[in-house]
């Protein structure tokens, strides 16, 4: 069970790369959320750009690893979590219109809904890859 490249091994990996793609993805998402209530941005420290830069790319590198690593071995129940998670996250185009009508005067959205369009795109694409990777079973086989 030494072998790096044992199925197993590989399974387990790669749904710790996918747990930790979700925690990065929220941690990255709190600079477009502060960015868009700030009314001040350039009061912000001069690490604030450069650091979210990095976790965005650093986010944006695990997110095509764990998408490289599931590779075309989707499995039907990933596939059935998705569509259930699609329709579910559908309503947050919603919700974002009734954020947009009752406080758009109170949130900067050119400094936010950049950051929120391409976190939302990439969530979007890897949910299947996701899925599959945190219900990989430990057997290994459904990522060989």
């Amino acid at each position: 069970m030494s072998n790096p490249f044992h199925p197993a091994i590989r399974v387990l990996w790669t749904r710790r790369l996918a747990i930790a793609t979700a925690i990065l993805f929220f941690v990255s998402s709190v600079f477009p959320v502060t960015a868009g209530l700030s009314k001040h941005t350039s009061a912000f420290p001069k690490w604030w750009g450069p650091l979210d830069v990095l976790i965005a790319f650093v986010l944006a590198m695990m997110a095509i690893v764990m998408s490289a690593l599931v590779g075309h071995s989707i499995t039907k129940d990933a596939e059935e979590a998705t569509y259930r998670t699609y329709r579910f996250l559908t309503h947050g185009i919603m919700a974002m219109c009734i954020v947009f009508f009752l406080f758009g005067d109170r949130i900067t959205w050119i400094n936010c809904l950049t950051g929120f369009a391409w976190r939302a795109w990439l969530l979007l694409y890897i949910l299947p890859a996701w899925f599959t990777a945190v219900r990989a079973p430990a057997g290994g086989t459904s990522l060989e």
